[in-house]
């Protein structure tokens, strides 16, 4: 590890599991010190205690909650990663209203509220925004609907900030990842077992078999790209999506003898 963000503090919604946990404890290592912001106040303390961070339990659908999370990070913030999220599995035409606001509220009115309450601070500071969209935003599916409307909605309110603020120093940018092996792609995987009579590892392995570099991301590969947007390294970055998918939008031929 290099130090990229000595000196730096970081605010990491959905921070006890999955990408934001994996995004923690690598600006941790890196030198941040880390405000971890979401939902399951035990896992979220033993997350923070791992990294030598500060928990805040709270949602991000919820203004005080953020104010106390920016509290949280002792008047000064550098770096906000948004990487709290929700699925569901729907269709257009079997859309029901309460699954679209639940997940637009938690995937694109929450981002919206933290990066809102963080930019004062993020202006000082000439800092950075990262927030985690995901692929879906550019290749919807029909089963998931509402969360393939909402990363886009996030790409575009995004990039809408790099254009209102890059003349106050402030960098956003979103990374868009494939398939991660998380606890909602697990969840996502045993539905679709249930579904067909197979296996979550199945299911996991049949993806990856679209996959032109065969595989599943591990979180922590996303971590990694979330560090780079975040660090100098992209110092000239801003309005940018990162696509992490390991290949997942491109053709897989075979494998050469």
């Amino acid at each position: 590890m290099t130090g990229r963000l000595v000196g730096k503090t970081a605010l990491v919604t959905g921070a006890a599991t999955g990408i934001g946990r994996a995004v923690a404890e690598r600006f941790a290592v890196e030198g941040a010190k880390v405000v971890l912001f979401g939902l399951d106040g035990e896992a979220l303390e033993a997350v923070s205690r791992a990294c030598g961070g500060l928990a805040v339990e709270g949602d991000v659908t919820r203004t005080a909650d953020i104010a106390r999370a920016i509290a949280a990070c002792g008047g000064t913030l550098d770096i906000v990663v948004n990487a709290a999220g929700v699925i569901a599995l729907d269709a257009p035409a079997r859309m029901a209203d309460e699954t679209w606001r639940r997940v637009f509220s938690v995937n694109v009115d929450g981002p919206m509220a933290v990066c809102r309450a963080a930019l004062p601070s993020l202006i000082a500071a000439r800092g950075c925004i990262v927030n985690v969209a995901s692929v879906a935003a550019f290749n919807a599916s029909p089963n998931t609907a509402s969360y393939a409307a909402s990363k886009s909605a996030l790409v575009s309110y995004t990039r809408s900030i790099a254009h209102a603020h890059g003349a106050d120093g402030v960098r956003a940018n979103c990374v868009a990842p494939g398939w991660v092996r998380t606890p909602m792609s697990e969840m996502e995987m045993r539905l679709a077992a249930d579904a067909s009579g197979s296996t979550a590892e199945a299911e996991f392995a049949a993806l990856a078999a679209r996959i032109a570099l065969g595989r599943i991301a591990a979180a922590a590969e996303i971590a990694a790209c979330c560090l780079f947007l975040a660090s100098e390294d992209a110092s000239f970055v801003t309005g940018a999506v990162l696509i992490a998918d390991g290949g997942g939008r491109s053709p897989v031929a075979g494998k050469a003898a």
